[in-house]
């Protein structure tokens, strides 16, 4: 293990030196391998109380405060922060942008040291498993032995289920949020239409793009206004929307007439001021790979033997289409069959998967309390 002070706990940018590479499923290594992560609070002198927090697909190591490129809070200011379950004053928390990311981390977009320009799909293919590789190397040089908590929701929650699989030993309670211990063929049929229309724009040119300084603007807004669908639900859409008229009257053309259509038109555009393009494809791939039992003999009870010592909280959404409640289901059951202590709640919402996001008060108050009781377990109260 790195020595603790060889990395500042106040976040940014940390490159490992070349005796550390990151190897990958695949077989290949990222040689110095920089990860941008940010802290929040301070870690006790046992250090017993840091809190790991993985994000989304389209999300970053900046989950609390200001995120310096939108300006915008961050984006689980509902569940971090001063009084909130996850509080900076208790907990030492931590979050950095998955190895593949476009926000600081190495991805296709930094420089490949090889040829001195940008990856591109030179870049290799990575896994959920080698995201949290990543995440375990980052906790080490921070000189934490053990985790208070990993805490994720959608792709934050395979890289829980990952870090359980992987690294039990290391975890003293996993809280999984809207997720999948798997991708089903609909999750990547819908990936897949997303990286067709990033590759179908011309402003692609074969995932080179930087280097012609173009970007696949179109496709990759393309590739967002139809994820978003899936973020949200019909009641949602038929809710905010409805069939209601951007204007007076219609256009009698392709002008986005409805209110739902302009709402899709400025979450793509939005997001492609944000985000890189060959990081969506290769983020969305290792989504699509993720299948937790496969190399168990398709058994996902077997993936958590190890880890009957971990504290579970799995939580679902009813209205969430994209992991439904079958699939946190199915995690529940394999781990009581591991012999592992798992609590479970299905939240009532109509608001689809992004519910997780959102102001659910049933969320904070089932993390506040599984967190008090993870916290006396440990004996931080």
């Amino acid at each position: 293990m790195a020595a603790p002070e060889t990395i500042a706990q106040d976040g940014g940018t940390w490159t490992f030196p070349a005796s550390q590479p990151l190897v990958l499923d695949s077989g290949a290594r990222i040689e110095g391998l920089e990860l941008a992560w940010r802290s929040y609070g301070t870690l006790n002198a046992d250090k017993t109380n840091a809190v790991l927090v993985c994000h989304a697909l389209t999300l970053d190591q900046y989950v609390a405060g200001e995120h310096p490129t939108t300006g915008k809070p961050g984006w689980w200011t509902r569940m971090i922060g001063p009084g909130k379950p996850i509080d900076p004053a208790k907990h030492f928390i931590v979050c950095a942008n998955v190895v593949g990311g476009c926000m600081g981390s190495t991805g296709p977009a930094s420089i490949n040291p090889a040829t001195g320009k940008a990856w591109g799909l030179a870049f290799p293919v990575i896994t959920i498993r080698d995201m949290v590789r990543a995440q375990a190397m980052l906790v080490d040089a921070l000189g934490v032995d053990t985790l208070l908590a990993v805490v994720g929701g959608s792709m934050g929650g395979m890289q829980v289920l990952q870090w359980a699989a992987s690294y039990p030993e290391r975890l003293f309670s996993a809280v999984v949020v809207a997720s999948a211990a798997r991708h089903s063929a609909q999750n990547i049929a819908f990936h897949e239409v997303g990286r067709q229309a990033v590759m179908g724009d011309p402003d692609w040119r074969g995932g080179d793009y930087a280097l012609h300084g173009a970007r696949p603007e179109k496709g990759l807004a393309v590739a967002r206004m139809a994820a978003h669908i899936t973020y949200l639900s019909e009641a949602a859409l038929q809710r905010k929307f409805g069939r209601e008229l951007q204007r007076d009257g219609l256009s009698w053309g392709f002008d986005a007439d409805f209110q739902v259509e302009s709402y899709l038109r400025y979450q793509g555009a939005s997001f492609v001021d944000r985000f890189d393009a060959n990081s969506y494809l290769y983020i969305t791939r290792a989504m699509d790979y993720f299948d937790l039992a496969a190399e168990h003999g398709g058994v996902l009870a077997e993936a958590f033997r190890k880890a009957r010592d971990v504290r579970f909280c799995v939580m679902s959404f009813t209205s969430d289409w994209l992991y439904p409640t079958s699939e946190s289901r199915h995690i529940v059951r394999a781990l009581n069959a591991a012999g592992a202590r798992a609590s479970f709640v299905e939240i009532e919402s109509d608001k689809g998967h992004d519910a997780f996001l959102l102001d659910e008060p049933v969320m904070e108050a089932a993390l506040a309390g599984f967190l008090d009781g993870v916290e006396r377990a440990r004996g931080l109260k």
